[in-house]
């Protein structure tokens, strides 16, 4: 009887709690507008039923809670669970992927014509046969006379000897196989570096400029290359920009190359590389728009123009929902690579500021504008006992003798208080394209916590930039985990992650500057970035992970052999979100290997 009365009991509570509002049924009506008669009258017929259904449900829970007293004598206790007072729930993402190219990776895409123009783009470039004509043919001696002449308008050093070395060395050459496929031109930098500098201008009112080409997410449109160059033209020699308190023109904007730090580059090429960079960028351009033309006329920008839409335009917006929709209850979110203008729209999304303090480092990077990030859930953490120790990590970091590479943004630590009073180190970090800073950065971190005064719990989100199999100038997984494992921490991945364990899968196309990068669609595995980059780290005495996951969708799914981003999943490293056991003095694991994974 005791058995039956406490089953029906629970029966009926859980029932009443999973029932909507009387609120939530009704029609939600606009504002400003009346609701008709009929819909009034249904609105009256939903409360009518509403209140007769919740009378019975409140009459049968009050005999069962009378039959319950009968029977035992005592009410039941409920226990109320706080956040954080038993568990922790957390993310990390590196939320960056593509910054100005939208072609520059491949991408999933359910479009049939992205996958014909990829694999074109990478016939002509294999195979071009009769199509690789001489530059001339493309860049044409009209163009190059109408160069020449605002390029002398711009009162450049070299104008005359870099038109000679048209002449001499670009002029004859296969647009394809001598002119794209050169590595000399990468190892001098004279195309990749005024496209990192004008491909994508970020104003101060926000708003951004783009180089009329095809490896960015210019807007207007070009049929021709005769059309392409006057808007090319008119940008890089009218176009006004603000820097700083002057204003310049786009192609002042440009900086020589300095011959030291490239040393492919002559000292000759180095004193003219104003002019020298401006007509190879040129020529670079003209023969993308001239490709894109016999590959796929007009589908090309269209194409262009929905995956802007959706990988760079509304970037923004599309990672703030995934944070709101999937992670928006999760206790701590680290982000890496985080613009200051992502800071700015979590601070004014609705949900995120309501829900999130949203924390960034005193000193941003103002330059490549790529910072880490902590997202603390308002409910779980006291505000005013926040203080960044991100200038002790940075000099536990120096005292190693070595210079590491570690730019303001990269790493962001904090102290912080949860509403029980435990103390807790967060840190986020985004690690070197090698991995190289991320076993000094973690032994910084380790070092700052011990000087620490009292017991302070270690969460460390990161993107540690490690491969599944390393080199001396790539950080090896596998070597990280013994580190760090050397130190007491352990992953959210448990004692022995797996080196197959990726969070990362992209591969770069044809259509961006570094060719001897690129991956036909069948080289992805071999040539891919398919690595375990991404970690949640604690010392395990603190903590206990458990149900770990990953996501590559939006959706918390994670799908092993698809490359990301995709329309839907706007960056190119996975979120990893794990829940934290908060461990007690006598729960705390041994000091002995982790041998259960």
């Amino acid at each position: 009887l005791k058995d039956v009365v406490a089953r029906v009991a629970l029966t009926m509570s859980t029932s009443v709690a999973s029932l909507p509002s009387t609120g939530g049924m009704r029609q939600r009506r606009p504002a400003g507008k009346s609701m008709s008669p009929v819909m009034s009258g249904i609105e009256c017929v939903r409360q009518r039923s509403s209140v007769s259904l919740y009378g019975g449900i409140a009459t049968g829970l009050a005999l069962c809670v009378i039959a319950y007293l009968i029977v035992y004598g005592d009410p039941p206790e409920f226990k109320i669970v706080l956040p954080m007072e038993t568990t922790v729930r957390v993310a990390t993402w590196n939320i960056a992927a593509i910054n100005n190219n939208p072609f520059e990776f491949w991408i999933t895409n359910k479009d049939p014509h992205y996958d014909i123009l990829m694999s074109s783009v990478q016939r002509f470039i294999n195979d071009p046969g009769a199509m690789d004509v001489e530059v001339a043919e493309v860049f044409t001696p009209k163009m190059l006379n109408e160069l020449r002449f605002e390029m002398q308008k711009m009162g450049w050093q070299g104008v005359d000897e870099a038109i000679t070395t048209f002449h001499k060395e670009f002029k004859p050459r296969k647009i394809v196989s001598d002119f794209l496929k050169d590595p000399t031109l990468g190892a001098k930098r004279l195309i990749s570096m005024p496209d990192r500098i004008t491909n994508t201008l970020n104003l101060p009112n926000g708003q951004k400029l783009h180089r009329p080409t095809v490896i960015n997410c210019y807007a207007g449109y070009f049929d021709s290359v005769e059309s392409w160059w006057r808007q090319w033209k008119k940008f890089m020699f009218e176009t006004n920009v603000n820097v700083g308190s002057e204003e310049r023109k786009v192609a002042q904007l440009l900086t020589k190359i300095n011959h030291f730090k490239y040393p492919a580059l002559s000292q000759d090429e180095s004193r003219i590389s104003l002019p020298l960079q401006t007509i190879a960028i040129a020529i670079f351009d003209s023969i993308l728009v001239h490709m894109m033309q016999r590959v796929s006329p007009g589908k090309w920008h269209e194409l262009r123009t929905t995956m802007c839409r959706s990988l760079n335009k509304n970037k923004t917006p599309r990672t703030l929902e995934i944070l709101r929709t999937e992670y928006g209850q999760n206790d701590i979110i680290f982000i890496q690579e985080a613009s200051s203008a992502f800071v700015l729209a979590a601070s004014r999304d609705d949900h995120i500021s309501a829900e999130y303090h949203v924390v960034s480092p005193a000193r941003m990077d103002p330059k490549r504008d790529q910072n880490s990030l902590i997202f603390l859930r308002r409910r779980s953490f006291k505000f005013h006992s926040m203080r960044e120790i991100t200038e002790i990590v940075k000099e536990e970091l120096s005292k190693n003798g070595e210079k590491v590479p570690v730019s303001d943004g990269d790493i962001f630590a904090i102290r912080a208080l949860d509403n029980f009073g435990r103390k807790y180190i967060l840190a986020s970090f985004h690690g070197d394209t090698n991995g190289l800073a991320t076993i000094p950065v973690v032994s910084a971190v380790d070092k700052s916590v011990m000087k620490m005064e009292g017991r302070h719990r270690l969460i460390f989100g990161l993107d540690a930039n490690t491969y599944e199999r390393g080199s001396r100038k790539r950080q090896d997984m596998n070597e990280f985990v013994q580190h760090y494992r050397y130190l007491g921490i352990r992953s959210c991945w448990g004692g022995r992650p797996k080196a197959n364990n990726y969070t990362t899968y992209n591969a770069r196309t044809y259509l961006q500057p570094q060719l001897n990068k690129a991956s036909k669609k069948s080289e992805f595995v071999e040539k891919g970035d398919r690595n375990p980059k991404d970690f949640i780290l604690f010392y395990k005495g603190d903590f206990q992970e458990f149900g770990t996951t990953k996501d590559n969708t939006g959706n918390k799914k994670y799908i092993e052999d698809m490359v990301f981003p995709t329309l839907a999943f706007p960056s190119d490293h996975a979120v990893l979100s794990t829940t934290l056991a908060i461990l007690k003095d006598d729960d705390r694991q041994d000091d002995g290997d982790d041998d259960d994974e």
